[in-house]
């Protein structure tokens, strides 16, 4: 006799029925879609060239600039601090744990699985260069798997100052933002001064969510202030300002908007909060359906090791099809002509089936230890 539980629609009926009913679904699924935007932008706008025996890291954004919008759509990391400043402060305000318990909680679930990675690549560096692989190609790999590191970072040190900025509004952080880059922009101040921004930049949508969280989401005529002042003021920023256009990091260029952030990137952020907010309606009434609720609550209990390994799936399968010898378009090549977007298309659904690899292997760091029923977190 057939198993009713088991298979795809016995798990959706089980995540739902361990989904509290006060569960906000919509913030969850706006997370989800933040999770898959930064890793989709990874796999889109990170090429790495086979060239005389080293691996090297470009973008096709440095070669293509018509692909910039995909800066705009796939750069999703204000809605990431956004719904992260809602569940920190909605979480602290309940009042289950103490702060100490809370913090310790929070920070072991985005720490702990790090220490997976930082591990793994440690050997694979040292045994690469054991192995006399090109120290060159092994720094360009690490760079590229430590480098999303610096968002832990960041979100750890506004978790841990929630209490703060609980009640400060987005306004406060976001003029911190400007004065900053009027001093090494407008004033011929030290570039370092910018690095104020690291933290300044993605407190504001931040704060957006803590407002959130104090006050419920707001109107839609706020957030479509949000959605066209933000956009006005990015395209102003742009066009007048001189700020580039990409919201990501082009190689070579002389500014770029994410490292510091710039007021450009708060600006959009402030947008993408605005886009959120709109979608947060929409979001709530699809994940009614359990198929759909599944998916999204089991991406997010994914979300720490889609985040820390997806990069890692890329680099295997670019390095393995290496090994035939061969220099695959969209895989292997320089990404300066048309026809590499839709070739890495084409790759996307490998780099996928190698992320899920990933995942089996490396996810119980992030839970802590297995669940035999999936929950959902807060």
């Amino acid at each position: 006799m057939r198993d009713h539980h088991a298979g795809p629609v016995g798990v959706a009926a089980r995540v739902a029925a361990a989904t509290p009913d006060d569960r906000d679904r919509g913030v969850d699924g706006l997370r989800a879609l933040a999770v898959c935007g930064v890793v989709l932008g990874h796999w889109m706008v990170t090429a790495l060239i086979a060239d005389s025996g080293t691996i090297r890291v470009t973008s096709p954004l440095k070669f293509l600039p018509q692909l910039t919008p995909l800066s705009w759509i796939l750069q999703t990391m204000a809605v990431f601090f956004l719904v992260g400043g809602w569940m920190a402060a909605r979480s602290l305000a309940s009042g289950r744990r103490s702060y100490r318990t809370w913090l310790a909680v929070r920070m072991a679930r985005l720490f702990r699985p790090v220490a997976a990675l930082v591990a793994v690549w440690a050997v694979v560096a040292f045994a690469a260069l054991a192995a006399g692989a090109d120290s060159a190609t092994v720094l360009a790999l690490l760079k590229l798997m430590y480098g999303p590191l610096w968002f832990l970072l960041v979100f750890a040190v506004l978790t841990a100052t929630t209490p703060l900025v609980a009640r400060l509004h987005p306004a406060w952080p976001l003029a911190v933002v400007a004065v900053a880059d009027l001093v090494r922009f407008g004033l011929g101040g030290p570039a370092w001064a910018g690095w104020v921004n690291l933290v300044a930049g993605w407190l504001v949508p931040y704060c957006v969510g803590t407002a959130c969280a104090r006050q419920g989401p707001p109107g839609r005529a706020t957030a479509w202030t949000l959605l066209l002042g933000g956009t006005a003021a990015t395209a102003a920023l742009v066009l007048w300002a001189g700020y580039p256009a990409s919201m990501v990091g082009v190689p070579g260029a002389p500014v770029s908007n994410q490292s510091p952030p710039t007021l450009a990137a708060a600006a959009f952020g402030l947008a993408q909060c605005g886009a959120a907010l709109l979608l947060l309606g929409p979001l709530r009434r699809w994940l009614r359906r359990p198929a759909a609720w599944a998916v999204v609550a089991l991406a997010n209990l994914s979300a720490m090791t889609i985040f820390l390994w997806h990069q890692t799936a890329m680099i295997a399968v670019s390095l393995l099809t290496l090994l035939g010898g061969e220099r695959l378009e969209g895989l292997h090549t320089v990404p300066d002509h048309a026809g590499w977007p839709p070739a890495r298309l084409a790759w996307l659904p490998v780099f996928a089936a190698a992320l899920l690899l990933c995942r089996a292997a490396f996810h119980a760091h992030e839970r802590g230890r297995i669940r035999t029923t999936p929950t959902v977190i807060t």
